[in-house]
């Protein structure tokens, strides 16, 4: 059973840690949410991918044209247009905060902060961990992750994602779903963390652990098309809805390589799109050979996508190959895009946290380049090496500076920055928080707006 759920679910399960992960059905398909919906709905894409990503088994009952969508549940209720709030909160995920005043608040429950809850908590520090979606962040989506430490037979970012969650309640951290941060500021030494929903969470210390954004190819009809045929990241979840059809991968990393491996055993093609001339330089050693060695994955090398289109859902692409500028027009119905991303930075505009030229926060050492923003530090010492320029607040993961973006650095400095926030809290209880008040530049501007 989920640990949060109000009612029994199916949800994703490894019985043996040597074997790859697999979906365990409860006894009776009762145990199962049903939704009844168009599958290139935009909306019943998101409500899947929601669940999928929560490890929560579901069953999907097509419907052609534009229906809304539904949501059948255990207890023989129904949601009907549901939003992804709605559905967590009827599936019990959706918790109030249990103090007033935590010792940490965590912007993000990927593997970084994860990692950083489980240790903290574990310390016996009140955390709180805020996050927009499902808890994992984007490693969610990968159908198999077999490079991690201590699963020889691999692991699915969601299988990891649920093990995860449960350390960290087990430890005592509060996890908060569907929200998220928009904005803080720090007022008699405290940090306050201003959420999307209005609430204002108060906390001796942050870490900000926001990950990145699916970066987009930036073409025409790509918003249009989101859910409806061209979708982000390793897109697990969706395999099943890709049998026997054609399969097109944008990519050459890993998140791609897996994509591709994972979707030839559903699609009768698997075609990479990989930008550069060829795997080896971004996909690791053993993707390519399993890639180079699966008859139905081909792989079009120095080439992009072009052009999307389509009426209301995707139906055909143009990829050019960027040496002969020649254009190909190709049926597709399934698009996938896993080139990288973007700091997901947009609640610190309103923020003094220093970001570097491509937005990333800046920590430690590395802040000596930006002398000319420093005005927030009035401490005596440097920042810790995971510390941004106000003291007490902290960036882990993807979200800083020239971290390597692999999931295990991620639970490294999730690690690594409990070491620091326990120091930065014993010489603040000994000596003060050390850092001046930051106004509330939201509530400034929603002042001077409304006056």
């Amino acid at each position: 059973m989920h640990p949060d759920a109000q009612f029994p679910l199916t949800i994703l399960q490894m019985d043996d840690d040597s074997a790859p992960p697999k979906r365990r059905r409860m006894p009776s398909l009762d145990n199962e949410i049903r939704i009844v919906g168009n599958k290139d709905s935009p909306a019943g894409y998101e409500i899947r991918e929601f669940l999928y990503r929560s490890g929560v088994q579901y069953e999907w009952t097509q419907e052609e044209g534009d229906p809304e969508v539904q949501c059948y549940f255990p207890d023989n209720s129904c949601l009907h247009s549901p939003t992804i709030k709605d559905v967590a909160e009827k599936l019990g995920f959706l918790r109030k905060p249990r103090y007033s005043e935590y010792d940490l608040v965590i912007l993000g429950a990927g593997p970084a902060g994860l990692s950083a809850g489980v240790y903290c908590a574990g310390e016996g520090l009140k955390t709180a961990l805020i996050e927009k979606g499902a808890v994992g962040g984007q490693a969610t989506s990968s159908s198999l992750i077999e490079n991690y430490l201590g699963f020889p037979g691999g692991i699915s970012g969601a299988e990891l994602a649920g093990r995860s969650r449960r350390q960290a309640t087990k430890m005592g951290a509060d996890i908060l779903l569907v929200s998220e941060g928009i904005g803080g500021y720090v007022k008699d030494g405290l940090v306050h963390a201003r959420l999307d929903g209005g609430e204002v969470l108060t906390a001796k210390s942050a870490v900000c652990a926001t990950g990145v954004s699916y970066r987009k190819l930036e073409l025409a009809n790509e918003d249009k098309f989101y859910g409806a045929g061209v979708y982000y990241g390793a897109g697990a979840g969706e395999a099943g809805f890709c049998k026997n059809e054609e399969v097109f991968v944008v990519g050459g990393g890993n998140s791609a390589g897996q994509a591709a491996m994972h979707f030839s055993k559903y699609a009768r093609q698997v075609t990479m799109v990989v930008r550069g001339p060829s795997l080896s330089a971004t996909l690791s050693h053993y993707l390519v050979e399993r890639i180079n060695k699966t008859p139905n994955i081909r792989t079009w090398l120095n080439c992009s996508v072009v052009e999307l289109s389509g009426d209301k859902t995707l139906q055909s692409i143009t990829v050019e190959d960027k040496v002969s500028k020649k254009r190909v027009g190709c049926s597709c119905r399934h698009l996938f895009v896993c080139v990288g991303g973007t700091p997901n930075n947009s609640w610190s505009d309103n923020t003094p946290l220093v970001r570097d030229e491509a937005g990333y926060l800046v920590t430690g050492s590395a802040l000596k380049k930006y002398r000319d923003n420093l005005w927030t530090w009035n401490m005596s010492r440097d920042p810790f090496y995971l510390e941004t320029n106000v003291p007490g607040v902290f960036a882990i993961g993807d979200i800083r500076h020239k971290s390597v973006k692999r999931i295990a650095s991620a639970v490294g400095d999730g690690a690594c920055v409990c070491t620091l926030v326990l120091n930065y809290l014993a010489d603040a209880e000994e000596n003060g928080f050390g850092r001046p008040d930051i106004p509330d530049q939201i509530q400034n501007l929603a002042n001077s707006t409304s006056s």
